[in-house]
């Protein structure tokens, strides 16, 4: 619900239990932040924004329109005249000069959501969601920007936008662009934060917040391995099940900035958005820039309720196509079992074992295609090397299906190896600085997708492989990050444009392939989770998680991402043992259970395990069917972190009718000489009885227990002999 107060010149957005308010203020029409937190039932509290104290307003106590300028809780701040915060949007005029300040002009409210052209948004129809679009002006510059903020009726989510257009008589150039922001008082917050690097994606940080800017960002061309587009305020005090929380995500997977400021007047700027670093937009009169959408969560219920109103959310309102409420096809995919040493026989001996085993999809990775045989060489020539596949590829397909499975196939579409018959023949379709060496990494250059001749291409030859045969699903890569930022396809003045021109390219080819092929099932990945991100989610159900397989490695990096994505979207496989990462020896009945807890899949040669572990796979492949609605749909909640206690992991899965529940215990490391352990139960119907199952131990009998005594006062998990160890517990309803 979107409301307007008009005599008091005030906006009030109502979520089922949050508010998020806005005031107009002065003559001058300067747009404030009044207030972000639990639902207010009046819109009375104008009075937070302090224009009642010095050094008041402008048209009261013009002398100190700077001191005005520089505590006011602006919306949407600027920068240059008086605010020495961090603003939201940085211009700089064809004379040189970069200061601004907008004012309120007019506003709609509208059902439902518009579109952001050329960009992933959530969407909501008329009966989901109200937007209203809050349109502000500088007159001296000439410039108009609308302001986006879309309410939805059944979760307590905000998403706000921006769009810059030129009114004026010349050209400027757009310096910086935030999508949010919000102006606070400071409560003691800690910032929570997700970090790594390869093979360690999306680990959590929680630190005290500061005086000055605390931020995360990415300057890489991506979202990146290192740091994540999310951000969250959370009261000191905060746990899973209790406290205040303000949570920002950004629905784009390239360069941002997502930053704290603690000011001295101990009040707090977040803002979230493109970062500004080498980001420079020319527009010019009558042009606009349309920035990407950041998701606005508040909860005072904890970080379970912050993870479930973000998973409602992308599970409704940003996921789409087919396999947007289904069930995903087993698959295995032969990196790891074979790396580029396959061919056709070798890959129907993989096929033809897992298809016994109830594996529903084979997937292709790399090495298919031109003179492929190491990494070094051939991306760009996206034509089957049959030499390798032998007889070709709809012959492979064709003897796949007959096993009664899907076939996948792997593409690194962005990118080109100087050693290719492409790259021979446009050495300038490379991002490349003139007269500089260019800067490899994995022995491979980035196409300059800025240029829409080259996208056209690439997009041709990509589609040209998938209409040549049966391909039901494709993981596209994207194996390192952006360096040598020029194109030759842009003048001097609008360089600056490119890591956004890319991302935009990024997003078109996406679509074009999810149009013209809408059974597909596509699969994003970089480097394993460098650009796992809301803005690839709208184009893809799923995202591999990380490069590292390893089921122990895995519980930090998959809790990290659930902190956030559902586990539909996680990407995640059994893999070979010792593992290839990290050289860890696990039991494969605990790879398979922390697998479960996302897409499920299996990485490894079937032929070549131990007999006792694929003797292992039908039950699991049965346990994903079982389990894969109530994992994909339920509401998750964590019970125990390993990343904390060093000791053992825990979540649970319930189903919104509360007559299901999964809970995963994994016993890291096993104690001497200790009882069971107990853990308390969450989410459950306090007045239902239900059927607590071990689903793998045989050990232990089926109990019936209340929800109300497995919640408050637990259920007792014994202890499994030897370390690495994992449990699944059934629950439902007796």
């Amino acid at each position: 619900m979107i409301t307007y107060n008009e005599r008091e010149r005030i906006f009030k957005l109502d979520t089922p239990d949050t508010t998020y308010m806005i005031g107009i203020v002065d003559e001058e029409n300067f747009i404030g932040h009044i207030y972000y937190g639990k639902r207010l039932k009046e819109a009375e509290a104008s009075y937070l924004m302090r224009t009642q104290e010095p050094p008041f307003v402008p048209s009261t106590n013009n002398r100190e329109r700077c001191s005005f300028y520089d505590c006011f809780p602006f919306e949407y701040p600027t920068s240059g005249v008086g605010d020495y915060r961090e603003g939201c949007i940085g211009i700089r005029t064809a004379a040189g000069h970069v200061g601004s300040m907008l004012s309120y002009v007019s506003h709609e409210i509208l059902e439902g959501k518009p579109e952001l052209e050329g960009l992933p948004a959530t969407f909501g129809s008329e009966q989901d969601c109200m937007t209203l679009k809050l349109i502000c002006e500088d007159r001296h510059v000439g410039m108009q920007v609308e302001l986006l903020y879309t309410v939805f009726h059944d979760t307590d989510v905000i998403t706000r936008s921006a769009k810059v257009t030129n009114t004026g008589r010349e050209y400027f150039y757009l310096t910086k662009i935030c999508s949010a922001c919000i102006d606070m008082d400071n409560r003691d917050f800690d910032m929570i934060s997700l970090h790594g690097s390869w093979a360690r994606e999306r680990h959590i940080q929680r630190k005290a917040l500061g005086y000055g800017i605390q931020s995360v960002s990415s300057c890489r061309g991506e979202s990146s391995h290192q740091d994540h587009p999310f951000l969250a305020l959370a009261d000191k005090h905060a746990t899973q099940e209790n406290g205040e929380i303000y949570a920002m995500n950004f629905v784009y997977s390239g360069n941002f900035r997502a930053q704290a400021e603690v000011t001295q007047f101990d009040s707090v700027r977040m803002t979230m958005g493109i970062h500004p670093e080498n980001f420079c937009w020319k527009l010019e009169c009558g042009e606009s820039f349309q920035a990407p959408e950041a998701v606005m969560v508040y909860t005072d219920k904890g970080f379970d309720a912050m993870t479930q109103t973000f998973h409602r959310l992308y599970r409704k309102h940003l996921i789409r196509g087919e396999y947007k409420d289904k069930k995903r096809p087993i698959l295995i995919n032969n990196w790891e079992a074979t790396y580029f040493d396959f061919n056709t026989d070798k890959l129907l001996s993989i096929a033809r074992e897992a298809s016994k085993l109830g594996i529903e999809m084979l997937v292709m990775d790399d090495g298919w295609f031109g003179n492929r045989s190491s990494d070094n060489c051939a991306l760009g020539d996206w034509k089957v090397n049959e030499n390798k596949i032998n007889g070709g590829l709809k012959y492979l397909v064709d003897e796949v299906n007959k096993l009664g499975m899907k076939f996948g196939i792997w593409f690194e579409p962005e990118m080109i190896s100087p050693d290719s018959d492409l790259y021979r023949a446009h050495p300038d379709w490379a991002f490349a600085i003139p007269g500089r060496p260019g800067t490899e990494s994995r022995q491979q250059f980035v196409l300059d997708l800025s240029r829409q001749e080259i996208v056209d291409y690439i997009y041709e030859q990509v589609a040209s492989v998938l209409r040549s045969a049966n391909i039901e699903y494709v993981k596209w890569d994207m194996n390192r990050q952006l360096t040598d930022i020029g194109s030759c396809g842009l003048p001097a003045d609008r360089q600056g444009e490119l890591y956004h021109r890319y991302v935009l390219a990024v997003y078109q080819m996406q679509d074009r392939l999810t149009r013209e092929f809408p059974h597909l099932l596509l699969e994003n990945c970089s480097g394993g989770g460098a650009r796992f991100d809301p803005g690839m989610l709208y184009y893809s159900p799923q995202i591999w998680c990380s490069d590292d397989t390893d089921a122990i490695e895995r519980l930090e990096i998959q809790e990290g991402t659930a902190l956030i994505y559902p586990l539909s979207t996680i990407g995640a496989h059994v893999s070979d043992c010792p593992n290839h990462t990290v050289g860890r020896v696990t039991p494969f009945e605990t790879r398979g259970i922390v697998a479960l807890a996302g897409t499920f899949g299996y990485e490894l040669d079937v032929t070549k395990i131990p007999v006792e572990d694929r003797e292992m796979i039908p039950a699991q492949v049965a346990m994903y069917h079982k389990y894969n609605d109530l994992i994909r749909e339920g509401d998750y909640y964590r019970i125990a972190s390993y990343a904390q206690n060093r000791k053992y992991d825990c979540w649970q899965v319930v189903s919104g009718d509360k007559k299901q529940a999964l809970v995963t215990f994994v016993q890291v490391m096993n104690r001497a000489n200790f009882k069971s352990r107990r853990i308390l139960l969450k989410g459950l119907d306090g007045e239902k009885r239900y059927r607590v199952e071990f689903v793998n131990d045989d050990s232990v009998e089926d109990q019936i227990y209340s929800g109300d005594t497995l919640m408050k006062a637990g259920l007792l998990v014994p202890n499994p002999w030897g370390d690495f160890k994992a449990r699944l517990i059934s629950l439902t309803e007796a």
